[in-house]
C-alpha cells in the first residue's frame, strides 16, 4: 500500500509506537540525530528570468544511516512538497532519482540516503518586471527512519532576483543537478513485456548490451519485494524477472509501472528505465515461440514454499497441544504391544497410522477444493484483495486464537465417537488412530497452521493438497520417529502445566494475525469503495459477538454437561455467530435508494458555502460531525435511512453539507463556536425565508427533520 502524509493517522500501532519511542530517544540525542534530515530549497541558476522555466530541487541531507522514502512504499510515505507561489509562477512534479532497495526486519524499502535532490520544474510568469525579488514557498514533509521512524516537515523559503537576460549558473547547485539527472530514470532502451499468471507476474526484458543484473523498483505497490536481483533466467533472447502479486498490496491492475534498475538494486546512484508496460495473462506470441524461458509456466515458489514449510511447523506444533501430547508416548507403546515388540512390525503400525493421518488430511482437502470450485464458479474470489475473504479470515482466526486462549474447547465429542475405532486391534486400529488423532489435533490449531490453511484458499489444486499433506506429515512425523525408535519415548518432557502455559502464549501470533488483517479491511472499507463509514466499527462489534458466543459455547456447551445446557448453548452460540456475520459482512452498503427517495449526496462543508447556497434561494442542511462521535453516527443511520426523509430532500432539492471533525480542523472549530457549541453532532439548517439558521437537537429521529423542513416556505 502507498501511504502519503495524509494517511499517515492509519499507520500500524508498532509504527505509532516506534514513533513514540523514537522522539524519546532523540530528546536525549545528539543535535545530529535530533536533526537526522536537513531540508532546503536550491536552483541551478541564480536569479529569474521572465517565462523562462528552471529547475529547482529539494534538497535532503540525512545523517548517517537515516533514510528518507521514495514514490512508493510498504510502510513508509513518500517525501511531498507542496508549493505556496505567488499568483502566475507553475510547478512541475517532483522527480525521483532511481533509490536503492533495504531490508528493515524482512520489509524490503525503496530509500534514500545520504544527500539527495528531487528536481522540479519551475515556470516563472512572462509579465515578471526585472529588477524585483521574488520570494517562493514550499511545505516539505518526509517521514525519516533509522532504528525508529519520526515524521519530519519543514517551510522552506527560496528567493532570487529577477533578471531581463539569461540568468547567470549556480555553480555549484548545477553540478549536483547534472549528477541527479544521471540517475533519473530514462525511456527503456530494451524491448519489454509483462504477463501475470495467478499470483506470480514476469516481465521480459530484450535489448542490446544489458547488465549481468537487473531490479525492478515497483511504483504500484502491487508486487512483493525481493531484496535479492529479481532476474531469474538469462538466455540469448533477453531476461526473464519473475515477481509474486502483494496480496495486501493495490490489488488489480492493468499495466505494470515502476522502474527497472540497471544493477542490483542495493546501491544508491545508480540508472535505471521508467517502465509502463500493459500487463497481459500470457506471453506474447512473439516471445513464446522464440524462448523457452517465456512459455515457462511460472510459479509463486516462494509463496508456496513458505506455505508449506508453516504447514509442516504446524503440524509438528499439533503434537505439543494438550490435546494430542499426552498420548503421543502411550499410543507408541501401544504400537509396540500390538506387534510384540517386533521392530518390523512397530515400524508398520507407524506407517499405517500415518496414512490414516494423511488419508484423513486428503479428505479435508478435497472438501476444501470441491467448496472452493463451487465458490470460483459463483464468482467468489478468494483473495486477499477481497474484504469479504479478509473478514472471514479475521474471524476465523480470531475463533482460533480464542481456542488457543482457553476460552472454549472442540474436539471432545469426536474423542468419544472415535474409541470404538481406536481399540481395534491389529492394522486398522493403528489406521483409525490416525484418523482420529486428525480429528482431534485439527482444532487445536497451532498459530502456525492457520495461516498456512488460509493461504491453501488462494493456492491452485495440486500445491493445496501439497499444504494439506505438509501438516498430515508434521503432525504424524513424532510417531514415526518413535515408532522406529520406541526407546526415545523415555527422553520426551513429561506432561504437565507447562502445555497450556505454551498453547495460551502462542495463541497471541494469532491475535497479532488478527490485527493485521483488520489493517487490511481498514484500507478497503471506505467509502470511497460503497462502504458506510461504521463498516470496519461493524467489523470489531462482530469479533466482539464471536468472543461472547464462544464464550458461551466454553462455559455451557462442554461436553460434560447436560443435554439440557448443551444443547441450547449450542443453539445460542450458532445464532451468535450467525448474526456476527449478518452484523458485519462486508459489501458496499450505500443503497441507491428508488426513483422518488434516492439517497443524500453529501458535499463537503466548506466556510461560507452554506451561506451562499442560502442566499442563491437553496435550502441548505450542514452536519456538523465525526466518525469518533456514536450518536452522530447513530443519527445519520435512523434519519438518512428514512425514504421520506430522502424523498423530502430530494423534492425540495435540499443541498446537503458534511462538516467532518473527525481530525481536529479550526474552521469547522470556529464555525460551531459561532453558534455557541463546543461538540458535535451539530445540525443546522439554512433556507430562504430564515431570519437565522435553524439549529437541531443533538438527537435526530426523521420526524424531527421532517417537521424542521416544513417551517421553511416552499418557493
Amino acid at each position: 500500500m502507498h501511504w502519503t502524509k495524509a494517511t499517515a493517522p492509519t499507520l500500524p500501532c508498532w509504527f505509532l509506537l516506534a514513533c513514540l519511542f523514537g522522539l524519546a530517544q532523540l530528546a536525549a540525542a545528539p543535535l545530529s540525530d535530533r536533526n537526522p534530515v536537513n531540508a532546503r530549497l536550491v536552483a541551478e541558476v541564480e536569479a529569474v528570468q521572465p517565462g523562462q522555466p528552471f529547475t529547482a530541487a529539494l534538497e535532503l541531507q540525512h545523517y548517517d544511516h537515516w533514510h528518507t522514502y521514495w514514490r512508493s512504499s510498504q510502510t513508509g510515505y513518500a517525501t511531498s512538497l507542496n508549493w505556496s507561489l505567488p499568483e502566475g509562477w507553475q510547478t512541475g512534479e517532483l522527480q525521483w532519482p532511481v533509490p536503492m532497495a533495504m531490508d528493515f526486519g524482512g520489509l524490503i524499502e525503496y530509500v534514500y540516503e545520504g544527500t539527495v535532490l528531487l528536481p522540479v520544474t519551475v515556470t516563472p510568469p512572462a509579465d515578471l518586471q526585472p529588477g524585483q525579488t521574488v520570494t517562493l514557498r514550499a511545505e516539505a514533509g518526509w517521514l525519516m527512519c533509522k532504528e525508529v521512524c519520526i515524521p519530519g516537515d519543514a517551510e522552506l523559503e527560496l528567493t532570487l532576483p529577477v533578471v531581463a537576460n539569461t540568468p547567470p549558473v549556480n555553480e555549484a547547485v548545477a553540478g549536483q543537478l547534472e549528477e541527479t539527472r544521471t540517475h533519473l530514470p530514462n525511456e527503456a532502451q530494451a524491448e519489454v513485456a509483462a504477463w501475470r499468471t495467478g499470483d506470480t507476474v514476469q516481465l521480459w526484458v530484450r535489448g542490446s548490451d544489458l547488465p549481468e543484473q537487473l531490479y525492478y523498483f515497483d511504483g504500484q505497490a502491487f508486487l512483493v519485494p525481493t531484496l535479492q536481483p529479481t532476474v531469474v533466467d538469462t538466455d540469448p533472447a533477453g531476461k526473464l524477472l519473475s515477481f509474486s502479486v502483494d496480496p495486501a498490496g493495490v490489488g488489480e491492475v492493468d499495466r505494470l509501472q515502476g522502474v527497472l534498475g540497471l544493477g542490483n538494486g542495493t546501491e544508491q546512484h545508480q540508472q535505471g528505465w521508467s517502465l509502463d508496460v500493459p500487463l497481459g495473462t500470457e506471453p506474447p506470441a512473439a516471445l513464446a515461440g522464440g524462448s523457452e524461458m517465456a512459455t515457462a509456466a511460472p510459479e509463486d515458489s516462494i509463496g508456496f514454499a513458505a506455505a508449506v514449510g508453516l504447514a509442516f511447523v504446524g503440524g509438528l506444533i499439533l503434537n505439543l497441544m494438550p490435546c494430542v501430547f499426552p498420548v503421543l508416548g502411550l499410543k507408541v507403546m501401544g504400537f509396540v504391544s500390538q506387534a510384540g515388540e517386533e521392530r518390523n512390525k512397530i515400524v508398520l503400525h507407524g506407517l499405517v497410522f500415518t496414512a490414516g493421518v494423511l488419508i484423513s488430511f486428503w479428505v479435508l482437502a478435497g472438501a476444501l477444493l470441491v467448496l472452493r470450485a463451487g465458490g470460483e464458479s459463483l464468482g467468489w474470489g478468494f483473495q486477499l484483495q477481497s474484504p469479504v475473504f479478509v473478514f472471514f479470515l479475521a474471524l476465523f482466526l480470531f475463533a482460533f486464537a480464542l481456542n488457543m486462549s482457553g476460552l472454549f474447547e472442540v474436539g471432545q465429542g469426536a474423542v468419544g465417537v472415535g474409541q470404538g475405532l481406536q481399540r481395534k486391534n491389529g492394522l486398522q486400529g493403528s489406521f483409525f488412530s490416525g484418523v482420529l488423532a486428525t480429528v482431534v489435533a485439527t482444532p487445536c490449531a497451532a498459530p502456525f497452521l492457520a495461516p498456512a490453511l488460509g493461504s491453501a484458499l488462494t493456492l491452485p489444486p495440486v500445491q493445496a493438497l501439497a499444504v494439506f499433506t505438509s501438516i498430515g506429515i508434521g503432525l504424524a512425523l513424532p510417531y514415526l520417529l518413535l515408532s522406529a525408535f520406541p526407546n526415545l519415548i523415555k527422553v520426551l518432557p513429561k506432561p504437565g502445566a507447562w502445555m497450556e502455559a505454551f498453547k495460551q502464549g502462542m495463541a497471541f501470533l494469532l491475535y497479532a494475525t488478527v490485527a493485521f488483517l483488520l489493517w487490511v479491511l481498514a484500507g478497503q472499507l471506505t467509502e470511497d469503495a460503497g462502504y458506510t463509514p461504521d463498516a470496519l466499527l461493524a467489523v470489531l462489534f462482530a469479533l466482539v459477538v464471536v468472543a461472547l458466543a464462544l464464550w458461551g459455547y466454553g462455559r455451557y456447551g462442554a461436553f460434560h454437561k447436560p443435554k439440557k445446557v448443551r444443547y441450547p448453548a449450542y443453539g445460542v452460540t450458532a445464532l451468535l455467530l450467525l448474526g456476527a456475520i449478518l452484523l458485519a459482512y462486508p459489501q458496499p452498503s450505500i443503497e441507491g435508494g428508488s426513483e422518488d427517495a434516492p439517497i443524500v449526496e453529501w458535499q463537503k462543508w466548506e466556510p461560507g458555502k452554506a451561506e451562499q447556497l442560502a442566499a442563491e434561494g437553496k435550502i441548505v442542511y450542514v452536519d456538523f460531525t465525526a466518525r469518533w462521535c456514536v450518536t452522530c453516527q447513530t443519527n445519520k443511520k435512523l434519519v438518512f435511512n428514512s425514504d421520506e426523509v430522502r424523498r423530502q430532500f430530494a423534492n425540495r432539492e435540499v443541498v446537503a453539507l458534511k462538516a467532518d471533525w473527525t481530525n481536529a480542523d479550526p474552521q469547522i472549530t470556529e464555525a460551531l463556536q459561532s453558534f455557541g457549541k463546543s461538540a458535535v453532532p451539530f445540525n443546522v439548517i439554512y433556507g430562504p425565508g430564515l431570519d437565522q439558521p435553524m439549529a437541531l437537537p443533538e438527537v435526530l429521529t426523521p420526524g424531527i427533520v421532517l417537521d424542521r423542513l416544513n417551517e421553511i416556505p416552499r418557493s
